[in-house]
């Protein structure tokens, strides 16, 4: 049944993802959904064994840091070019 769970938010938040492509915050957070999500997986593969929880808290710490560092380029963004729609940015076109 977790597993179910699991595979639902996983699904879930990958197509939130694609269908969400214009605004960079709500693909950070589709983003932070998925990391979420694998946060959930791999915590019901590894709740069993003690020893290995402690990788849990390191993938936290990293979700939080890849979080922070995603808030702040889009605050740089947004002050840059006064929005954060994708179309009307300049970085992405080759």
């Amino acid at each position: 049944m977790t597993k179910f769970i699991f595979y639902f938010i996983l699904l879930g938040g990958s197509l939130r993802f694609i269908r969400q492509r214009k605004h960079i915050l709500i693909s950070l957070m589709s983003l932070e959904f998925l990391v979420l999500s694998f946060f959930l997986g791999i915590g019901i593969l590894i709740i069993k064994d003690e020893y290995n929880r402690y990788i849990l808290l390191f993938y936290l710490t990293y979700a939080a840091c890849e979080g922070a560092l995603g808030l702040s380029i889009i605050v740089s963004i947004v002050r840059g070019y006064g929005r954060d729609l994708f179309s009307l940015s300049g970085f992405i076109q080759c």
